[in-house]
Order: C-alpha cells, then sequence, then structure tokens
C-alpha cells in the first residue's frame, strides 16, 4: 500500500464516534467483523466503510479466515499518528468539533 496519506483524515477518522469505539474493540485484538459489527449497531458492510481509509493506509488489517473477515489494528501505527504532536493538535481540534456537537 501506499505510505502517502492525510493525517488529518486518519485523525479525523478515529475521532468519529462510531469509528473510535470499533478502534476501541480491536485494542484487545483482532475480531471478526459480524462481532463489531453487532457491537456497533451498524451493518458488516458499513462496518468497513468506516474503516476503509484506514484499511487502505494500513493502520487497520483486514483478513479473512475460514471465510470470516477478521480486523486487526495496526496498533504502532495508530498510536504513531496521536504521538506527532501536529497531529495531537488536530485531534484535540477533533474532540473539541466533536463536543460543540454534542452540546
Amino acid at each position: 500500500m501506499n505510505d502517502s496519506f492525510d493525517r488529518e483524515k486518519i485523525v479525523e477518522c478515529m475521532f468519529d464516534p462510531i469509528t473510535s469505539s470499533i478502534l476501541a474493540e480491536l485494542e484487545d485484538g483482532e475480531k471478526e467483523c459480524s462481532f463489531l459489527a453487532e457491537q456497533s449497531s451498524i451493518s458488516e458492510s458499513e462496518v468497513i466503510e468506516r474503516l476503509s481509509y484506514l484499511i487502505d493506509h494500513e493502520f487497520i488489517l483486514k483478513n479473512f479466515n475460514d471465510g470470516k473477515c477478521i480486523i486487526t489494528a495496526n496498533s504502532e501505527k495508530l498510536a504513531s499518528i496521536i504521538e506527532n504532536s501536529e497531529n495531537f493538535d488536530a485531534a484535540i481540534d477533533g474532540l473539541e468539533k466533536m463536543d460543540s456537537y454534542l452540546n
């Protein structure tokens, strides 16, 4: 895959409320897409759609095992986005934006 990606879009994906709940589920390790869909109350295709940019740039890995879609987080790569101070500022801006929507 191409290492060229939009860091702001990665942060935006990570802090989307539904996508962030999916990512939280992946903290413990790989999960079946069907499980993630059930936990998020969305369809499996929407799980893949929401993670598509992260999958395209290998922040999230999608594999198939016995015909089942398995999703795994590339934790090191995801953490590297947040650890970069420039991106951390973007994350804070994203959280503030999300907070303004909620209020």
